[in-house]
């Protein structure tokens, strides 16, 4: 069995570790990277850091407007997909990337198994709740993570093609946790473990909007405890763009962090602020309380097991949210064992000659 996968994003890279490791011996892995994320931090130290092989190709697309960046990944899968003429295009999440994978191998008729499907926001100005329903209704496998993704594809007459095996950013998770586990991490002049708030930014509907953004740094700067807020370029961008100053008061900026540096950075935090779909879900893994500056999340779990909570129009009581108390414990595991990869490759081995629905 031959799998290309195809990835391009920060969260990408995490799930293919995993997935990297239970492909060996099993089958024939092509990664191609489309170049989305392309510096240093957003990419190459992600490959060296989870001890992923270096992709089999670079698109080195770059960033630009949606229609654009996704118009030249389609161009370029297109010939590679060709020349591999792969059993599997297996996508990841919901990044442009993700979609213009699905739309190239579904126009050559090639199968496509989509990781992370059934997972929904309902929020239609998100670019990813685009690119993650018409993926899924696209692919020919849908490789659910949760009981709660599963729902929303057989609510979307796709139950059929729907395999839940849990989620692979759990296998990642628990397996860089232990690597890091005793090992100091550097902090910020005046920052101690256990004493601070990690958060992160990076949004449009947070960043674009001068004054959505002034309100969360004001907030996040009047904090009691120190906030290491590692800055994603977007957020960089958007501050001088519209002169908000990020370093005052509590904030301490930081660069973003490679994954093993985050996961160290969660578990010595007291707490996460972020607007990122992943860290809402690794810091419940973390078990470490998170509020998440958005008016919805796709990790539903996560706020009914009151280890995140939500802060969307009413800005003002970020900080309030940032400051409760810890939650109940629970042992509820939603998000798997830390098996799913093993699941995943099951799974295209079982549907290898998939009958397009």
């Amino acid at each position: 069995m031959r799998v290309l996968s195809v990835v391009g994003a920060r969260p990408q890279f995490v799930k293919l570790a995993p997935i990297a490791e239970a492909m060996r011996s099993r089958a024939e892995h092509i990664v191609v990277h489309t170049g989305q994320h392309y510096d240093e931090l957003m990419s190459d130290v992600f490959f060296r850091d989870l001890g992923i092989s270096a992709p089999d190709v670079n698109l080195a697309v770059g960033s630009g407007k949606h229609g654009a960046q996704t118009g030249a990944m389609l161009s370029g899968l297109e010939p590679l997909l060709e020349r591999y003429a792969p059993d599997w295009v297996l996508v990841y999440g919901d990044t442009n990337s993700t979609l213009a994978a699905a739309i190239a191998a579904v126009k050559l008729h090639m199968p496509v198994a989509h990781l992370e499907a059934g997972l929904r926001s309902f929020n239609r100005r998100m670019p990813e709740e685009h690119n993650r329903v018409l993926t899924d209704h696209a692919a020919d496998l849908l490789l659910a993570p949760t009981e709660v993704a599963m729902r929303h594809l057989a609510s979307e007459g796709l139950a059929s093609r729907s395999v839940l095996v849990g989620d692979v950013m759990t296998d990642v998770l628990y397996a860089v946790r232990d690597r890091v586990a005793g090992q100091s991490l550097p902090l910020p002049a005046g920052v101690e473990p256990g004493r601070f708030l990690l958060a992160t930014l990076h949004r449009p509907d947070n960043t674009d909007d001068r004054d959505r953004l002034g309100v969360i740094v004001e907030q996040l700067s009047s904090l009691d405890l120190p906030v290491v807020l590692a800055a994603h370029p977007r957020l960089r961008a958007a501050a001088e763009r519209w002169g908000v100053d990020l370093e005052r008061g509590s904030i301490r900026v930081v660069e973003p962090l490679a994954y093993p540096a985050l996961v160290s950075a969660v578990a010595s935090s007291a707490g996460v602020i972020t607007d990122s779909g992943g860290l809402q879900k690794e810091a419940f893994l973390l078990r470490v309380p998170c509020t998440t500056v958005r008016r919805e999340t796709e990790w539903v779990e996560t706020v009914e097991l009151g280890w995140n909570q939500l802060v969307g129009d009413d800005l003002e009581q970020l900080g309030s949210a940032a400051n409760r108390p810890r939650p109940a414990e629970t042992e509820a595991t939603p998000y798997g064992d830390g098996s799913a990869a093993q699941r995943v490759v099951e799974a295209l081995i079982a549907a290898q000659s998939p009958a397009r629905q």
